[in-house]
């Protein structure tokens, strides 16, 4: 049950929501704090300078040819956009790496243990030429003895000293265990860890990484790819889950591979400009978001974090037409629920663009940073919805 903060948190699954909730008498109207526009609102006609980006905010506007600002009015517009949106995230990460990191997968089975209705291996595979992931993976008996395919889903681990451990069942976080109770639900899932956490400690430098970040999509990817190897997982459609840390390491991921049709993301993100209220010591090197495990380049913008080159509204937006289901608490302290709603906003108009304005949906249960049963519960009767 959601409670009242100012006014009631809008459900972005409905249609019919207003933005007028969002500068409610006595909060900060959001639209000003990130000097944007609503996009419904900004006329056709606007255009913004050759020298700079579009607005975060304004995800209907795309640049030309001559580097003006032209309003998007086609999906092929949008993808004009999102390609820009794209090279905007791999300034702040590095680039992600292409067929020059490709190798084979080299599986390895270290570990297997009899879970009941379920398998539960541990393995590595090579994400890239002398890098290995440790990872584990639960497959229901069901898929293991050939009576049917089913679907995969990467089950992304939050900031946790035992790391992937948690989502299959071998940490102390009950509301972490996706992975247990969605292999349960007959999907084969594949948990792995994220860069220098727990016993992952690759060495980004020597890799070729710029940061945290980008090693972890690169590895999720061929977290993907080994899920598309697997005999008994139907190919090309997958879903990502996350609390936390995976929430947002789903995001970015998805945005870099449409192979995830159903992006799950709890106490993920909020907008840069809106993290910790934009308290200065948190945007020094090594804290928060600046951390090498993150992007270390963020750093860079401690002061003016408006010059950031890409936002949530605009990797929210890059997900569209796909289904996105965020659970955002209205008692976390970590990511706020109105930066959250704001987002939402801003990103809604891509997909109306796509005529899916429900594939975007917002929960905002009564809890501090966690994802509770009944929103994890809400989030697989989407994933089973989508994928089954």
């Amino acid at each position: 049950m959601n409670r009242k903060v100012g006014r009631r948190p809008v459900s972005w699954a409905q249609p019919g929501a207003v933005f007028g909730t969002l500068c409610a008498p006595g909060m900060v109207c959001l639209f000003a704090l990130f000097g944007g526009i609503h996009p419904v609102a900004r006329r056709a006609s606007d255009t913004v300078q050759a020298s700079q980006r579009p607005a975060r905010t304004n995800l209907l506007i795309y640049r030309g040819r001559k580097g003006d600002g032209l309003p998007v009015k086609s999906v092929r517009n949008w993808q004009r956009r999102r390609a820009e949106i794209l090279r905007a995230m791999q300034e702040v990460m590095g680039p992600l790496p292409g067929r020059e990191k490709r190798c084979p997968l080299d599986v390895k089975v270290e570990e297997e243990v009899d879970c009941g209705d379920y398998v539960r291996r541990f393995l590595t595979y090579a994400s890239e030429p002398g890098a290995r992931v440790p990872a584990y993976l639960l497959i229901p008996k069901a898929a293991l003895d050939g009576k049917q395919k089913t679907r995969g889903i990467l089950c992304l681990h939050q900031t946790h000293r035992l790391g992937q451990k948690v989502v299959v069942g071998l940490g102390e976080s009950p509301n972490d265990e996706y992975g247990v109770e969605l292999v349960k639900r007959g999907y084969v899932c594949l948990a792995p860890p994220y860069p220098l956490l727990a016993n992952y400690n690759p060495d980004l430098k020597a890799l070729g990484y710029q940061s945290g970040t980008m090693k972890a999509i690169r590895d999720n990817i061929r977290g993907l790819d080994l899920l598309e190897s697997l005999p008994f997982v139907k190919r090309g459609k997958f879903g990502a889950i996350g609390h936390s840390l995976g929430g947002h390491n789903a995001i970015f991921t998805a945005v870099f591979d449409e192979r995830i049709k159903v992006i799950v993301s709890s106490c993920g993100f909020d907008s840069f400009v809106d993290y910790y209220g934009g308290d200065p010591e948190v945007w020094k090197a090594e804290r928060g978001w600046c951390q090498t495990r993150y992007m270390p380049k963020l750093a860079q913008y401690g002061g003016r974090l408006n010059g950031i080159p890409f936002d949530f509204h605009e990797l929210i937006g890059a997900l569209a037409p796909r289904h996105l289901f965020v659970n955002a608490p209205l008692g976390d302290t970590n990511f706020k629920w109105r930066s959250v709603d704001a987002i939402a906003l801003s990103a809604r108009p891509v997909f109306e663009l796509y005529r899916v304005p429900g594939n975007l949906r917002v929960e905002h249960p009564d809890c501090g940073h966690l994802f509770p049963p009944q929103m994890r519960q809400a989030a697989y009767r989407l994933l089973d919805e989508v994928l089954k």
